[in-house]
């Protein structure tokens, strides 16, 4: 594609991005489906402008003014993620000289707004939590995320799988905590592979790993996966319980499961039972009262400790949408701890990284129920024989878990584990 076709597609991108009337995602994917005479390239071009414009929006915001022509044409250089020489052959004189001032300016001299690239409600709850961290923690968050890829165990082992992408010409290194993992520096076309179509490998972030892990499911057992979503911690609990036993994966939304569904076929699991369920009172789980030995409840958040990935999310979400959340947080961990029979174990997490999703909704359920006991998060990990396990949590004696990007570069996790007694 011309460079100057490339730059207007970018700009039109952006526009339909910027409306934030859906997932930056969703924005993208649909845009492709619309555009489909795009290469690879282009697309690649396209999808990394339009995040990167996300990633730092109120820097360019405050850049744009100074140029010339639409805005969103303006925030398309600015954001450009290809060569700066083909960039230039797409843009006027006037436009040359415009960003190469713009490059010129030093970070170090940017207001902070224009520095941490944050909406400001959620700047001073990061800095509490992370102090001499932020900077580090911003920056972080302004570069993609790797590419992980968790092993199934029940088809490969993880040195054996390392070594078959590397004859396919991939590099990979085995993720430093979850001992299913593999990290790729690329994103190549893994869908062709035939690692990949028979079930050795899914695509799931090194911390999704360790929520898994810290279910701790056993051969034979009863196991809910209370909001499964696409399954990607429902097939890594199925794999480490051998194929036995009995593994319900829940949802609300019927759509999310069908994702499940070639996920769960290339998987070669056969003790999975997926369930759309009306809401989380739903007859099913009234019928499975006391009789469940593990429950986890990856709870629908904010998705703040996805910012690597899902940038959108920080000019999507608002101080009132969160305190909506941690309302539907606590009534769904509370209908989950029902399932568990004495001694079971039951598993809240979320992709969050603020307090009022993560802490405060541990510290109430704990409050409200007194036969439930803590089992803290690093007696947990350590009992896996998990590497540097009192690294990845927090509190007293270990009491959460909770992973960040600049420090893990895993994406933000938060969990907490209670034993019923």
């Amino acid at each position: 594609m011309h460079p100057k076709a490339l730059l207007e597609a970018c700009a039109e991108l952006i526009a339909q991005v910027l409306r934030f009337d859906h997932p930056a995602d969703a924005v993208v994917s649909r845009y492709f489906r619309d555009h489909r005479s795009l290469g690879p390239r282009e697309r690649a071009t396209l999808a990394e402008t339009a995040y990167a414009v996300l990633r730092r929006k109120l820097r360019f915001d405050h850049f744009a003014p100074s140029g010339s022509g639409p805005r969103e044409r303006r925030l398309a250089i600015l954001g450009f993620a290809g060569p700066r020489d083909f960039l230039k052959s797409a843009l006027t004189d006037q436009e040359k000289n415009w960003l190469d001032q713009c490059d010129a300016v030093r970070t170090e001299d940017l207001m902070e707004r224009h520095r941490h690239n944050l909406p400001e409600w959620l700047v001073q709850p990061l800095k509490e939590q992370v102090a001499a961290d932020f900077w580090p923690l911003v920056e972080s968050l302004s570069v993609p995320a790797p590419l992980d890829l968790r092993v199934n165990t029940l088809m490969a082992k993880r040195e054996e799988v390392q070594a078959e992408l590397r004859k396919a010409g991939i590099a990979s290194l085995l993720t430093p905590y979850s001992p299913w993992g593999l990290r790729l520096s690329e994103k190549p076309a893994l869908t062709r592979l035939e690692v990949f179509t028979r079930g050795a490998i899914e695509v799931q972030d090194e911390g999704s790993q360790l929520l898994a892990a810290l279910v701790d499911a056993h051969r034979g057992e009863m196991v809910v996966d209370f909001c499964a979503g696409a399954g990607g911690k429902t097939l890594a609990i199925g794999a480490a319980m051998r194929n036995t036993g009995r593994l319900y994966a829940f949802d609300t939304s019927a759509h999310r499961l069908d994702a499940l569904k070639p996920r769960l076929a290339r998987s070669g699991l056969s003790n999975v039972h997926p369930a759309a369920i009306a809401h989380e009172r739903d007859e099913r789980i009234k019928r499975l009262a006391g009789k469940i030995d593990r429950v986890i409840v990856d709870a629908p958040c904010s998705g703040l400790g996805t910012l690597r990935r899902n940038p959108d999310l920080k000019w999507r979400q608002s101080p009132q949408s969160i305190a909506e959340m941690a309302v539907k947080q606590a009534a769904i961990l509370a209908s989950a701890a029902r399932l568990l029979k004495p001694g079971g174990r039951l598993v809240y997490a979320t992709c969050s990284l603020v307090r009022e999703e993560n802490e405060a909704i541990a510290e109430g359920f704990s409050g409200q129920n007194p036969d439930f006991a803590v089992l803290p998060a690093a007696d947990a990990l350590a009992h896996l024989k998990l590497a540097d396990a009192a690294s990845l949590c927090i509190g007293p004696g270990g009491q959460y878990l909770r992973l960040w990007p600049h420090r893990h570069d895993t994406d933000g996790f938060f969990a907490a584990i209670w034993v019923r007694k």
